[in-house]
């Protein structure tokens, strides 16, 4: 870990996990940012980093406005290409909302997470047109021939121009390796050693308001107007669910236990 300036922060997370990195920085990180009004945290090498919004949703619950990007292994199509040449390249956002969850935005640049055309795959049933192309560069319903294909940007050129600039945040700023030259995380030895790029920034330096006015509005949208609102239970169903608690089946909640336990 380098800090080349006071409200910079690089790591070079050797191919390993893309949390530890942000885990050792994460108490400067969040000092930094407070001080001097916003602060960055870019990272190379590493393995894909999964759940952005878990990068986003930690900054926010201290306080802070946060927009997170990574990369990963080419899989998606860019503006005019049939074959892969970005990975699903999410981006995250993140804010504080007073007195409640942070409100939370985690999307990749695909129509689609690949997770979703594996699955299925392997439940043999088809997946909507405009999610993927396959080898040879023609639109495919057929998850099979998608896998062996590319996947489509949300949006068309639109989708592709931002999976382009989130890799140029990750990978262009860290120096981590392009997507293009990514080993695969399926299979083989060697980690994609991709990129993570964050931005933290301190709302209340500006308007001390800030996560109240947010509150205010987003209640607004989910019961006035009944806006879906990303990482939080606004509506009436997220009401009942936190008056109710969630059913969770008892095998799992066994198995658990049982590795709580051998923790």
């Amino acid at each position: 870990m380098t800090r080349p300036a006071l409200a910079v922060f690089v790591s070079d997370a050797g191919g390993g996990a893309a949390h530890t990195g942000f885990d050792r920085a994460f108490n400067d990180f969040g000092k930094a940012a407070r001080l001097f009004g916003v602060a960055i945290f870019v990272q190379k090498n590493a393995f894909t980093c999964g759940e952005l919004g878990y990068f986003t949703g930690r900054l926010a619950s201290e306080g802070l406005v946060a927009f997170a990007a990574t990369n990963g292994p080419a899989l998606m199509a860019g503006a005019g290409s049939t074959k892969p040449v970005y990975g699903t390249n999410p981006m995250s956002f993140a804010a504080p909302v007073e007195d409640g969850v942070p409100l939370v935005i985690d999307q990749s640049s695909s129509s689609t997470a690949f997770v979703n055309v594996r699955r299925a795959a392997e439940e043999g049933r088809e997946i909507p047109a405009g999610w993927a192309l396959d080898a040879g560069g023609r639109p495919t319903t057929d998850p099979v021939a998608a896998m062996k294909g590319a996947l489509l940007a949300f949006g068309g050129n639109r989708g592709a121009n931002v999976a382009l600039m989130v890799e140029v945040l990750a990978a262009g700023l860290s120096g981590a390796n392009w997507s293009l030259d990514a080993p695969s995380f399926e299979s083989g030895a060697e980690s994609p050693a991709t990129g993570l790029f964050l931005l933290a920034i301190a709302p209340g330096l500006i308007d001390p308001q800030f996560a109240v006015r947010l509150k205010a509005q987003l209640d607004r949208l989910a019961f006035d107007y009944r806006v879906h609102v990303p990482g939080a239970s606004r509506g009436k169903a997220g009401l009942l669910a936190k008056a109710l608690g969630l059913d969770v089946p008892v095998d799992v909640v066994r198995r658990i236990a049982a590795f709580a336990e051998r923790g």
